[in-house]
């Protein structure tokens, strides 16, 4: 397989031998010159014409992205509550990625490959897990299949397969057909699930192997969640929130599922819910993805909306402050951000 994915800069092409799990990355040389803007990664639906990219928005990246560089550690991680977490460290290099530059020798590519670094550290040879949770797992694999096949490190491949299949075997315990905190446990919950799930559609979108029996049991766990009012709850269909109804709306969006009833019905209770405060940047995280799958004229708004929150409450520094620490949050922040760049293959319509 080929496929070219813009960086912003230029263009790169991959080609994929999905078999033997290895990727051959040519760069052309289209540069279009140093310092040059971002290029629109994917446009809109056509009746939306071509948004250019609000400065406000590439301004606030920047110095966001420049905070994590500068707060990072030698080791890859981050000094605050949660930024020794792989999972926080893998939404970090999903932030450094969503922008557009050449991960192998761009402004952020040694952070990049650091963060990588430390998150390979951290899974267990034995049976692929990353870190002490479910919620790392599933952050620091989307990570690595973000980076399958556009970041130069054989290590990727053998490391991706194994988290993906720690996934699926962790599912395939459990009773219903979902997640939660460890691959041990036999009960589920959305949030844990939708980690998985967004991990498990970046891992197709990188050309691993992710059958569909798995995509169906967990969108089934979904909609046992899902109230009559469209909203999801936690464990079971009560109790729905913001979050936790962006997380779904996102799941059945990347399932191909728009047309369903199950995201309509996210998609309506999210439109007119509360904003939740308490989990307020894991919610932006979800929500801004749910969004942009929505329509165009929903997406628009809430991103009119978002660019101005975000805009008030960033750090003279770059970063955003919130409950998890600064690393989460700030990553959180730039990736609710990141649609309006479309580079990331999971960021596709």
């Amino acid at each position: 397989m080929v496929a070219f994915w813009c960086n912003g800069r230029g263009y790169t092409m991959i080609v994929k031998d999905f078999h033997g799990g290895r990727f051959l990355i040519l760069m052309l040389a289209l540069l279009l010159g140093v310092g040059a803007p971002a290029v629109r990664g994917q446009l809109l639906d056509a009746e939306e014409g071509v948004d250019p990219i609000p400065p406000e928005v590439e301004r606030m990246y920047k110095k966001g992205l420049d905070w994590l560089v500068k707060n990072q550690s030698s080791d890859g991680v981050w000094k605050d509550t949660y930024g020794n977490n792989p999972g926080v460290v893998g939404l970090a290099v999903v932030a450094m990625l969503a922008h557009g530059d050449d991960p192998n020798s761009g402004p952020y590519s040694v952070p990049i490959k650091r963060g990588l670094s430390f998150i390979l550290s951290q899974q267990q040879e034995k049976n692929g897990y990353i870190g002490n949770s479910m919620y790392n797992h599933g952050f620091a694999t989307l990570a690595l299949a973000e980076s399958y096949g556009v970041v130069n490190d054989e290590r990727l491949g053998k490391a991706l397969h194994k988290a993906v299949d720690l996934i699926l075997s962790s599912q395939a315990r459990n009773g219903f057909g979902a997640w939660r905190y460890s691959p041990e446990t036999t009960d589920a919950d959305t949030t844990v699930s939708g980690a998985q799930m967004v991990a498990l559609f970046a891992a197709r979108n990188a050309g691993i192997g992710v059958p569909e029996d798995a995509i169906q049991k967990g969108l089934r766990f979904f909609k046992l969640c899902q109230s009559a009012d469209g909203g999801l709850g936690y464990t079971g269909p009560d109790s729905g929130n913001a979050p936790r109804t962006a997380i779904g709306a996102l799941v059945f969006a990347l399932a191909k599922q728009k047309n369903s009833k199950e995201f309509l019905g996210a998609a309506r209770f999210l439109g007119s819910a509360p904003r939740e405060d308490h989990y307020f940047h894991y919610y932006l995280y979800y929500a801004s993805q749910a969004y942009f799958h929505t329509s165009g004229k929903s997406w628009r708004e809430w991103n009119t909306l978002n660019i101005k929150v975000l805009n008030a409450t960033q750090n003279s520094n770059g970063s955003w402050e919130g409950q998890f620490g600064s690393a989460f949050s700030t990553s959180a922040c730039l990736l609710s951000l990141a649609l309006n760049y479309r580079f990331l293959p999971i960021y596709e319509r």
